[in-house]
């Protein structure tokens, strides 16, 4: 059976961020059910413009959109800036809205931060608006994150551990039944 791709999208544009950290633990553990490719990209992004949303959009924003279109879910995984989303993070998918990549695509919200319920909350409305399709057992806030997990991209603590692969086994099946419906 063929894994399951998951394009993974880390909120923090930090080269090592506590955040891809979480990613890479999180792609370790889901190894068996779906590959994680990680967009790379969102430095690269220009502030959003409806007047450059045209059917000719810049070519990293073509990109961007191809990427999540040819992705079977979208694994997103953000710390919380002055108690919202990255504003990075939030550009990137306001470049969406008009293309609809985001419509009906399984999505998985890690908000790992100091606290990171603000955040979390932020953007969860944000990715309903849009039509993602995520559930509460795909989304997870992981307050005081940099102390859960280790620099070799290991979690540390057990609660939250428990926690990723409960995230885990909820995306695997929001992915598979997205499959069946379509």
């Amino acid at each position: 059976m063929k894994k399951k791709k998951v394009l993974a999208i880390s909120g923090s544009t930090r080269l090592h961020s506590t955040n891809l950290n979480y990613i890479k633990a999180i792609s370790e553990l889901a190894a068996d059910v779906f590959s994680v490719e990680l967009f790379e990209g969102l430095l690269h992004i220009p502030p959003f413009n409806p007047d450059d949303d045209t059917d000719n959009p810049p070519a990293v924003i073509t990109h961007f959109r191809n990427q999540l279109r040819n992705a079977d879910g979208i694994l997103i995984c953000t710390p919380e800036y002055a108690m919202g989303v990255p504003g990075s993070l939030k550009n990137a998918i306001d470049w969406t809205v008009s293309s609809m990549e985001f419509s009906q695509k399984p999505v998985a919200l890690v908000t790992a931060s100091l606290s990171g319920l603000k955040g979390h909350a932020a953007l969860l409305e944000t990715l309903q608006v849009i039509e993602a399709r995520i559930t509460n057992s795909t989304g997870l806030v992981i307050s005081f994150a940099k102390t859960k997990i280790s620099t070799d991209c290991t979690i540390t603590d057990e609660t939250t551990l428990t926690e990723v692969k409960k995230l885990i086994e909820a995306f695997s099946f929001l992915i598979k039944e997205e499959k069946v419906n379509s």
